[in-house]
């Protein structure tokens, strides 16, 4: 796991392009945990001086491109992960997927906090057009890290103002 200090020093140290590299390592490691949504929400307060749009706007478009891996893995191991007997099982999930309207679940996968690995290795497993993927997928991300932000920058301002700290 990484450690929060680590990526509170590299935003200090990088600024934006830290916040980047911090949405980024988010959803890069693949099913491994980093304190992002903590870090942002930190980083917002007042004291660090980050603007909260700017900061949710960067780390949501670092998460968006990180999540191409996953993507990418579905995408090139569809040969590999799939035998026969899987294909129609997944041909049947595939219809549902686009059924229930695939950018609307790709949204809410990157929107809320699920899993949204899976559905980044399912999009590229069914070959699921990249751009039709990342467009949902950085709306999603983007307006998560923005209220995670704005979260942040008025929650901290808020107590440390009643507790008279700061």
């Amino acid at each position: 796991m990484v450690d929060a200090n680590v990526l509170i020093q590299l935003a200090q140290n990088l600024w934006y392009v830290g916040i980047f590299i911090i949405g980024f390592l988010s959803s890069f490691l693949l099913f491994l945990p980093t304190p992002a949504f903590a870090v942002i929400f930190v980083l917002a307060s007042p004291q660090f001086g980050f603007n909260p749009l700017a900061l949710g706007l960067v780390a949501g478009f670092g998460a968006a491109v990180g999540e191409m891996i996953g993507y990418l893995i579905g995408y090139e191991g569809e040969k590999l992960l799939l035998e026969r007997k899987y294909k129609k099982q997944l041909r049947d999930i595939e219809r549902k997927f686009k059924e229930y309207g695939a950018p609307f679940v790709i949204f809410i996968f990157a929107f809320l906090p699920l899993p949204f690995d899976l559905v980044g290795i399912f999009c590229g497993v069914i070959n699921y057009p990249a751009k039709k993927f990342f467009v949902p997928l950085l709306i999603g991300k983007v307006l998560k890290y923005i209220l995670i932000a704005y979260a942040g920058f008025m929650g901290l301002h808020w107590i440390t103002q009643y507790f008279g700290v700061g």
